[in-house]
């Protein structure tokens, strides 16, 4: 049996050699897109088209390739994002021989004179991957998409604005390799009101390509990296304090109440990585930001609670930690509810700007016989002038911090164990 032939004809029928010509030119059967084997119509093979019903033509494949020469037709290398590891997979590695061309890719970096080996590839070309897009994006200054007719570049444009990942330019790159090809870059809001000729892919570029992007997700993320309202957002250096006095481990279970934009949550799981963090919030619009984030940075034991605290934490499981984020006016009712929730040795930090509710957080926690301690802390931040750099003040805020250590013997009114300073 002679094996089925996966050819890659490249960008067009110019970038066959005459080996790949013989072989197409001696098949009994062609196998490919319309497209494809439109390039061979005076072709006296019999011709099959591949559709989305792939297990149909893998059948008729199999029932012919025991006594006809098949050529499957590939765009560009049949196992890069291609036909070819499906057909491997469908009819024996020992059936098929693979001859690889010019991927698209490949010639899409070679059009705009940029190298490509550590470029992440992404293909949404009748997949849904849409969230490992986003991933990539994250971990990547560049990133290069597949695409497909639904899939098109002005729905990836679209779908980046909504998700807020603003901060990248596009390139697109239509029919390539024929007398039609078209190849040019976009804001992202031109390319989301654009149309674009079939086939085409995707360059995605960030507009800061200065920042090491390759590190996150971590601790410490600019702040602009997360989707939040209106700067309501616990900044990365405030960040970075709250969480080294959560003396967080791998195992703990962490409450985030009032989550905001949800950048504590995320953080906090990178350290609680066998662990878990439920992050409560009450506004859906806030509990959107809060799943955009997640998806943008790949988190996967970070749980969204919607609840108007201080209720919806009865059928969470207990925390080791607790963080309250804010509270305003129900800082106390909130404090009261969560820690009676906390585990023997616990923590909970709190983060406020507002002044009443320091003397509010401190003797909270005392009352519920916890030690506690405070901190006051101010961040200045460069801010370029003319000829020289100055510091601008952020807003002060205080972290207070209890713990709590023995069960007295004693339930509070929900039921769960008070503790005792020993």
């Amino acid at each position: 049996m002679t094996p089925v032939a996966i050819i890659g004809i490249g960008l067009s029928p110019q970038d066959l050699t005459s080996r790949h010509r013989q072989m197409i030119e001696a098949a009994d059967i062609l196998v490919g897109g319309g497209r494809l084997l439109d390039y061979f119509k005076d072709s006296p093979a019999l011709k099959k088209k591949i559709d989305k019903n792939i297990a149909q033509v893998i059948q008729f494949i199999k029932d012919r390739m025991a006594n006809r020469s098949i050529v499957v037709l590939a765009s560009g290398d049949p196992l890069f994002f291609g036909i070819g590891s499906t057909l491997i997979k469908a009819l024996g590695a020992e059936n098929v021989a693979v001859y690889p061309n010019i991927s698209s890719i490949a010639a899409a970096f070679a059009r705009i004179k940029e190298p490509w080996g550590a470029v992440r590839v992404v293909s949404l070309h009748g997949r849904k991957t849409e969230n490992e897009l986003f991933k990539a994006l994250v971990g990547e200054n560049t990133v290069a998409v597949y695409t497909d007719p639904i899939k098109n570049p002005a729905w990836i444009a679209g779908r980046l604005i909504a998700e807020n990942f603003i901060n990248y330019k596009m390139c697109v790159l239509e029919s390539l390799g024929t007398d039609a090809e078209r190849c040019n870059w976009y804001h992202l809001e031109q390319a989301a009101a654009a149309a674009f000729s079939e086939p085409n892919l995707v360059i995605l570029k960030s507009c800061h390509p200065q920042e090491d992007n390759t590190q996150w997700p971590h601790l410490g993320i600019p702040d602009h990296c997360y989707v939040h309202e209106n700067g309501l957002i616990t900044k990365s250096e405030i960040r970075a304090i709250t969480l080294s006095k959560l003396q967080l481990r791998p195992d703990h279970v962490l409450w985030d109440l009032g989550a905001g934009s949800g950048s504590v949550s995320i953080e906090a799981s990178l350290l609680v990585h066998r662990g878990k963090v439920l992050a409560v919030e009450k506004k859906p619009e806030r509990v959107q930001q809060i799943e955009i984030n997640k998806r943008r940075f790949g988190i996967k034991n970070l749980e969204v609670v919607e609840a108007t605290l201080p209720d919806g934490l009865a059928h969470l499981p207990r925390p080791d930690r607790i963080f309250i984020g804010g509270g305003g006016r129900d800082l106390k009712k909130i404090i009261d509810a969560s820690v009676a929730y906390l585990k023997p040795g616990g923590r909970v930090v709190i983060n406020t700007v507002l002044i009443p509710n320091v003397p509010t957080a401190m003797e909270g926690l005392k009352a519920l016989g916890c030690q506690t301690e405070m901190v006051q802390v101010q961040i200045s931040r460069s801010q370029s002038m003319p000829w020289a750099e100055r510091l601008q003040a952020q807003n002060p805020v205080w972290i207070v911090s209890g713990f709590r250590i023995l069960d007295s013997g004693l339930r509070n009114e929900y039921g769960v164990p008070e503790f005792n300073i020993t």
